[in-house]
């Protein structure tokens, strides 16, 4: 089947029951932390959403620690705000050298940027062992095959919110890039102006060059300070967002695919459909990241062809992108599959899609791929950000029905397309 040729009426009740569901979830679940007992009932709602659509459906386990992945802003503006006061204190107190300033702060902040990599731009669990852990469940829902299996595809979305962003709620995307910016500016240029004024001062050099870097070391230091004040308040540990469209309009594009399937009668000789709910997204990727770890032999070396399509956002309809490349920018997606989705839009005929780049974060696909699992990303979210990304403002009050309807179609269609193709 083509998805030209699937009933509309199917796709529009879907989209109806998404609305619906989405603010369900919301009133009932309560608060969804990354592992939490909200995340547990929101999954147990979308099991009970599927109802005879799939023919199993089980819980996978796994151990996550909620704060870890955002505690470097805690823990890296606190080391660098009293590194700057009690180093300044102490030197102005003829206490310590001004050698010994440089080395103390610019090592500081060394480390600070070192780990807010390590965490931010690489997911690292880095921060994990030292943050408390629970234990976190990812949902796996499957649609059978009639005959022998040979193909699989995955629609998967993560039911867990995010912890609020300040300053995105306060002062929008322009206003949060700002403080970000002043942040990760004063940081690298402190950095560098310590270890230009240390190698300097280790060799006495004492021109005008030595004059300008020691001036712009009083400016740069108190400013890092200052401005580490930034990312300590970043982000609100005591307010979830409600995330209805960051990401239950993913969770319910991935329950929908299978549900949509079932009530056009449509189930395939030789692939599966899964529908997968993942938990930690926003805590750093940790339950996919559990997941294709687990699940990695069974994928790639299981004789069955494995795809996975996670879909995150569906708000921004002018934003609908196939994102190619995710984790600000460090994860290139498999290229086929990529192609795959994208051609499936056309055959959907929307064909504005582009491919687009994860600048700022990352989504579950990026977890799949790199640990060698097919895998790319369906999302639709202005990248400015959107003003509701990661606040208050992402309720369901907010959901845009055409867009998740397009992103349905896209769905389908890459299931098509890939029962027919694969990834050849």
């Amino acid at each position: 089947m083509r998805i030209t040729d699937f009933p509309k009426d199917i796709i529009k009740k879907n989209v109806q029951e998404t609305v619906k569901g989405i603010e369900h979830i919301i009133k009932t679940c309560g608060p969804r932390e990354s592992g939490c007992e909200g995340c547990f009932k929101s999954q147990e709602e979308i099991v009970k959403f599927l109802g005879d659509s799939v023919d199993e459906t089980h819980y996978e386990g796994y151990t996550v620690a909620p704060k870890a992945f955002f505690s470097f802003t805690k823990v890296v503006s606190i080391a660098v705000m009293a590194a700057g006061v009690v180093t300044f204190a102490l030197f102005f107190a003829n206490v310590i050298s001004y050698l010994l300033l440089n080395i103390i702060f610019g090592a500081v902040v060394g480390v600070g940027l070192f780990i807010t990599v390590m965490e931010f731009l690489l997911y690292k669990q880095f921060c994990d062992p030292f943050c408390k852990k629970v234990e976190g469940h990812n949902l796996v829902a499957t649609r059978k095959a009639t005959g022998e299996t040979k193909r699989r595809i995955i629609i998967s979305g993560h039911c867990d919110a995010v912890y609020e962003w300040r300053h995105m709620y306060y002062f929008g995307g322009k206003g949060q890039a700002a403080i970000l910016a002043s942040v990760i500016a004063g940081a690298i240029a402190s950095f560098v102006v310590a270890v230009i004024q240390i190698i300097l001062l280790s060799k006495s050099v004492d021109n005008g060059f030595a004059d300008f870097v020691r001036g712009l070391s009083y400016v740069l230091f108190p400013f890092t300070t200052i401005a580490m004040i930034g990312l300590f308040t970043f982000v609100d540990y005591k307010n979830l967002v409600p995330g209805a469209n960051d990401n239950l309009t993913g969770t319910f594009a991935a329950a929908c695919a299978v549900k949509m399937l079932h009530e056009a009668d449509i189930r395939f000789e030789n692939t599966e459909v899964v529908c997968m709910v993942t938990d930690g997204e926003e805590a750093g990727l940790r339950g996919c990241k559990k997941f294709a770890k687990d699940h990695y032999d069974e994928y790639v070396n299981g004789g069955v062809e494995t795809a996975v399509l996670c879909v995150d956002t569906l708000t921004d309809l002018e934003f609908l992108n196939v994102y190619n490349r995710d984790m600000t920018g460090t994860v290139r997606h498999n290229p086929k599959f990529s192609a795959l989705v994208m051609d499936s839009a056309k055959d959907a005929d929307h064909n504005s899609l582009k491919y687009a780049n994860v600048y700022f974060g990352s989504s579950d696909a990026s977890a799949f791929t790199q640990a060698g699992i097919p895998a790319t990303c369906l999302a639709a979210m202005d990248p400015t950000p959107a003003d509701y990304y990661h606040n208050r403002r992402d309720n369901y009050d907010r959901l845009v029905p055409e867009a998740i309807e397009t992103g349905y179609e896209i769905v389908l269609s890459t299931i098509f397309n890939f029962d027919k193709k694969g990834l050849s």
